[in-house]
C-alpha cells in the first residue's frame, strides 16, 4: 500500500490522526529530554563519587607538601561545584515534571540520590508562625475543632546586631560632710579600648580561626553600618595578644611537660623592604589520647625568620622525652646523647616513609614500591585497631603482630636495595627508611609512640589554609602574634572548646583574674559562663 493511500479521506479522521501523531511526538520528546536529564545527573553523581574517592585517597595517603594541600583544596571546590550543578539539574527536572494547565501529558519523575537531611540544631530558639485556618467548615458551615498541627522548619539568620553599652557610674554626695562617693571604673578587656570582649573575640577569631584578613572585616563592618578603620583593628589584635600572652605561655609549658610531642613547620611569606622573604611557623603538639593518657591535648606555635635548626633547639632546649617529627636535619642536634638537659628520643614518621614509596608507585607502578606500600598499610591497619589503648596493651599487640611484619619489611627492603643503583628513586625511598631504621622501629619498644606525625601535620594545616587569604605576614612581629593566637585557638579546638566563646569570656575575666590562678582559664579547665554559674550554685 502506498503512503498516499493510507491517508484519510475525510477531515474528521485526518484531524484525529494529526492529534495522535502530535501526542506521540510530544511524548517522545519528553522521554528524550527526561533521558538526557537522567544521564546528566548520573554523570554528575559519577564525577562526584570520583572526586570523593580522590579526596579520601589524598587525605589518607597524600603528600603533606603545599602542592598536595592545594590539590585537596581544589578537590573541595570541584565537589562544591558538582553539588551545585546536580542540585540545579534536579530542580530544573522537577520544575519540568510539574504539569501545566494546558498540558495533560503524564511525565514520570526521577530523583538523584541525596545525602540524608540533618535535623536542625535543637539548641536554636524556635519562632512560631501560625497560618490562620478557616473558622467554619467549607462543606456544611459547622464549627471546627483542632485535631493537631503540621510543622515545617526552615533555618533563618539575621545580620549581626551592633549596640553600645553605656557603663554608668553614679556619683553621690554626703549630706553631712559633702564627700563624694562613686563606684570604681569597670575593667576593660584592653587598656583604653572602646571595644567589648565579644567584639574583640570576633575580630581575633575571624582573622586567625576563619582566616579573614582585617581589611575584609573592616569592609564587612562598614556594610553593617559600623565603620572601623583597619588601623584600629590592628591595634586591637596587638593589645589582645599582649593580654593573652600569659595563657599562651602556660599552654607552651603544658606541651613541653608531655612524655611525647610532635613537631613540624611550614613556610610563611613575610613582607620586607621591596619584596617578600620566607619565614617559618613551627608547631609542637602534645596529644596523649592515642595511648590513653589523662592529660589534655594542646599545641603551641612559634615563629622564626628562617628555617635554621637553632630555633627549635632553643625552644626545646629543656625538653626531654620522645619527639615525633620528619627527617629535618635541623632537629639533629636535639637527638644528641650529650645534651645538657637530657636526651630527646627520635621517633620517625611512617607516613613520611610510606609517602616516598606511594608517589613512585602511583607514577611508575614499580612492583617494589607497590609491595612496600602494601606491607606498610598492613602495619597501619593494626595500629588503627589499638589506637587509644594503654601503652602496655599497645606494646603487647605490637610485639605479637607488628614486629614480624617489621622484620619481613626490613628484609624485603635490604634485599631489593642491594639490586638497585644509588641514583634510583626507589633506592632513595628505601634509604630514607633504612638510614633511620632505629628511629622508625622505636615504637616497637614503647607503647606511647605513634606510628606517624599526623598530629603535628593536622595542627599545621590551619596555617596552610589561612595563607591563601592573608598571603603574607606584615613583619616578624606579625608572625609572632600569629603564632600566639594560633596557640590559643588550636588548643581550644583540640579540647572541643568553642574558640570564640572562650576568647570572649577570657578577655572579659582576665583584667581582674589573679595571675597565680591563670590555669583556671586554660581551655581544658574553662567552663562557659552558664555552666560555671550552675557549678557555683
Amino acid at each position: 500500500m502506498k503512503a498516499s493511500e493510507a491517508l484519510p479521506s475525510d477531515l474528521a479522521t485526518a484531524h484525529a490522526m494529526i492529534l495522535i501523531e502530535r501526542a506521540g511526538r510530544i511524548a517522545a520528546e519528553e522521554d528524550a529530554q527526561r533521558g538526557k536529564a537522567e544521564r546528566r545527573i548520573l554523570d554528575l553523581e559519577i564525577e562526584r563519587l570520583k572526586l570523593l574517592l580522590a579526596k579520601a585517597r589524598r587525605e589518607q595517603y597524600g603528600q603533606s607538601s603545599e602542592r598536595g594541600r592545594r590539590l585537596l583544596e581544589q578537590l573541595e571546590l570541584q565537589l562544591e561545584e558538582l553539588e551545585e550543578m546536580a542540585a540545579e539539574e534536579d530542580a530544573a527536572a522537577e520544575l519540568a515534571a510539574q504539569p501545566k494547565a494546558e498540558d495533560t501529558t503524564e511525565v514520570r519523575s526521577f530523583r538523584r540520590r541525596k545525602p540524608a537531611r540533618r535535623p536542625l540544631p535543637e539548641h536554636l530558639p524556635r519562632k512560631r508562625v501560625v497560618y490562620p485556618a478557616a473558622s467554619t467548615c467549607a462543606c456544611c458551615g459547622g464549627g471546627l475543632r483542632k485535631l493537631g498541627e503540621d510543622i515545617t522548619e526552615t533555618l533563618e539568620r539575621v545580620p549581626a546586631q551592633w549596640f553600645v553599652i553605656q557603663h554608668v557610674r553614679e556619683k553621690f554626695s554626703c549630706r553631712a560632710c559633702e564627700s563624694i562617693t562613686q563606684p570604681p571604673a569597670p575593667s576593660h578587656p584592653i587598656s583604653r579600648g572602646r571595644a567589648g570582649a565579644n567584639l574583640l573575640a570576633e575580630v581575633a577569631f575571624s582573622k586567625f580561626g576563619l582566616h579573614l584578613p582585617l581589611h575584609r572585616q573592616s569592609e564587612r563592618f562598614a556594610c553593617e553600618g559600623v565603620e572601623i578603620d583597619v588601623s584600629t583593628l590592628c591595634d586591637w589584635i596587638g593589645a589582645i595578644t599582649v593580654a593573652l600572652k600569659p595563657l599562651a605561655d602556660a599552654i607552651q609549658s603544658h606541651v613541653l611537660a608531655g612524655e611525647r610531642i610532635h613537631a613540624d613547620d611550614t613556610p610563611v611569606k613575610v613582607l620586607a623592604k621591596g619584596k617578600c622573604r620566607t619565614g617559618r611557623l613551627w608547631t609542637v603538639v602534645r596529644d596523649d589520647e592515642p595511648f590513653a593518657g589523662s592529660d589534655p591535648p594542646a599545641a603551641f606555635y612559634f615563629y622564626s625568620s628562617d628555617r635554621s635548626g637553632s630555633h627549635p633547639q632553643k625552644i626545646l632546649e629543656t625538653y626531654t622525652g620522645i619527639m615525633q617529627a620528619d627527617a629535618y636535619s635541623g632537629f639533629g642536634r636535639l637527638y644528641d646523647k650529650d645534651r645538657k638537659f637530657g636526651r630527646i628520643l627520635e621517633a620517625a614518621c611512617w607516613a613520611h616513609g610510606r609517602r616516598n614509596f606511594y608517589d613512585i608507585a602511583i607514577l611508575k607502578k614499580a612492583p617494589i614500591t607497590v609491595e612496600a606500600v602494601q606491607r606498610i598499610d598492613a602495619i597501619f591497619a593494626i595500629e588503627r585497631e589499638i589506637n587509644g589503648l594503654a601503652p602496655d596493651k599497645r606494646l603487647g599487640v605490637r610485639i605479637e603482630r607488628v614486629k614480624p611484619l617489621i622484620t619481613d619489611l626490613e628484609t624485603f627492603l635490604r634485599e631489593n636495595r642491594a639490586k638497585l643503583s644509588s641514583k634510583s628513586e626507589v633506592a632513595k625511598a628505601i634509604d630514607y627508611m633504612l638510614k633511620r631504621w632505629p628511629a622508625f622501629t622505636r615504637f616497637l619498644g614503647d607503647g606511647r609512640i605513634c606510628l606517624s606525625n599526623n598530629a603535628a601535620e593536622r595542627a599545621i594545616r590551619c596555617i596552610a589554609v589561612g595563607r591563601r587569604n592573608w598571603t603574607f605576614a606584615g613583619s616578624d612581629e606579625g608572625g609572632r602574634r600569629a603564632a600566639a593566637m594560633y596557640t590559643l585557638i588550636q588548643s581550644c579546638k583540640l579540647n572541643d572548646v568553642d574558640p570564640r566563646a572562650w576568647l570572649a569570656d577570657v578577655l572579659k575575666r582576665l583584667p581582674d583574674h589573679p595571675a597565680r590562678h591563670i590555669h583556671e582559664l586554660l581551655p581544658w579547665n574553662w567552663k562557659p559562663p552558664d555552666q560555671a554559674q550552675a557549678v557555683a550554685a
